[in-house]
């Protein structure tokens, strides 16, 4: 069973710095796109980061500047930098999967697999 696990969140002030990462287990296969959501209360759920197999990377215009995917092309794992973060970045943030380039990579992508998600709290 593949499982993704999310680490690295926590509380941080306005302008201060995140690194969250994401490691697969339990997979037999590579994964075409791997990426970032977050959630914030009240909220609907945001494409944040995303990186495909050629490590093309693609980002939500609010993050754009200040967050920085990468990729671990020996192993299904995934970083998130995250710098100059503001009150707004507040929110649980999932990464997730998807298995085929005919699923795409970005926000409205298929994913096949999702983490439990880990908490990121910025304070003002």
């Amino acid at each position: 069973q593949v499982q993704l696990m999310e680490s690295g969140g926590g509380s941080v002030q306005a302008g201060g710095s995140l690194r969250l990462s994401c490691a697969a287990s339990g997979y037999t296969f590579s994964y075409y796109c791997m990426g970032w959501f977050r959630q914030a209360p009240g909220k609907e759920r945001e494409g944040v980061a995303f990186i495909d197999s050629a490590g093309i990377s693609t980002y939500t215009d609010s993050v754009k500047g200040r967050f920085t995917i990468s990729k671990d092309y020996a192993k299904e794992y995934i970083d998130l930098q995250m710098n100059s973060l503001k009150p707004e970045d507040t929110a649980m943030y999932y990464c997730a999967a998807g298995l085929y380039r005919s699923w795409g990579c970005g926000p409205d992508a298929q994913f096949a697999d999702w983490g439990q998600g880990t908490q990121v709290t910025v304070s003002s």
